[in-house]
């Protein structure tokens, strides 16, 4: 869990063994942590340790599905790679005890899932999620293979889940992140310069930001991640991963 804004930094991603997981057709438990789906949302239930500062993340957040959504694509020439969303358009009520927060507002709900390593086909991705008049959602998976050409996924999603895919704009570069220099880029419509809001998350190898671009003919903001595989898998990332990512039994 990553938290922004007035609450306070905090990011929490700890890892754990088979023997700290389990799961059912209805709940999903991972430590002191769990989801479970109660007929109508989504409940996810928080108490973990933040890093690399320890402060404790700890409340409860539900997500209303709109829409379920049955799309589902390959990333890769093989699909040994796989995105989908879950639910595109959502609402997400958060109330947290540490730190003491809530909110409510829209959200979205995604799954991705491979039966390999993920540096062994990709070179990088950018991917983004724009939030559209009337409760709809338009996703661009933007992926540049190690090998072959390059995979664009564009698909707008209605409130209710359903998919239909749509012409990609031409890639623009955007500024590379202030202290890592991760390399950014997003497709925008022509004579639509993209632009970046906020950078939320400048590490080593992945960033993700707040973006103002133009689809369908109107600004949109998005949320927008880039990752660099050389950079997640280089020595000097991996030495410094523990410190975000422990591991625990």
């Amino acid at each position: 869990m990553a938290l922004y804004g007035d609450a306070g930094r905090r990011w929490t991603m700890t890892e754990r063994s088979a023997a700290s997981v389990s799961r059912d057709r209805h709940e999903f438990v991972v430590g002191p942590s769990r989801l479970q789906w109660d007929g109508a949302s989504l409940v996810i239930d928080i108490d973990e340790i933040g890093m690399p500062l320890p402060q404790r993340v700890r409340g409860r957040v539900r997500v209303w599905p709109r829409g379920l959504a049955s799309f589902l694509a390959p990333l890769d020439p093989q699909g040994l790679h796989r995105w989908g969303p879950i639910a595109p358009a959502s609402r997400i009520e958060v109330d947290l005890d540490k730190p003491g927060a809530r909110w409510q507002g829209e959200a979205y709900l995604d799954s991705n899932e491979g039966d390999e390593p993920i540096d062994r086909p990709f070179a990088l991705w950018d991917w983004s999620r724009a939030a559209l008049p009337g409760g709809g959602t338009a996703v661009i998976y933007d992926v540049r293979m190690k090998q072959g050409d390059d995979r664009v996924i564009a698909e707008r999603f209605a409130a209710d889940g359903r998919a239909e895919p749509f012409e990609v704009p031409a890639r623009q570069r955007l500024p590379s992140t202030r202290v890592w220099r991760i390399a950014r880029h997003m497709r925008s419509e022509p004579g639509a310069p993209a632009r970046v809001l906020q950078t939320l998350e400048d590490t080593p190898f992945y960033t993700r930001s707040l973006l103002e671009s133009e689809l369908f003919g109107q600004r949109v903001q998005s949320v927008h991640e880039t990752l660099s595989i050389p950079r997640l898998v280089a020595g000097a990332t991996r030495l410094m991963l523990p410190f975000r990512m422990p591991r625990v039994n």
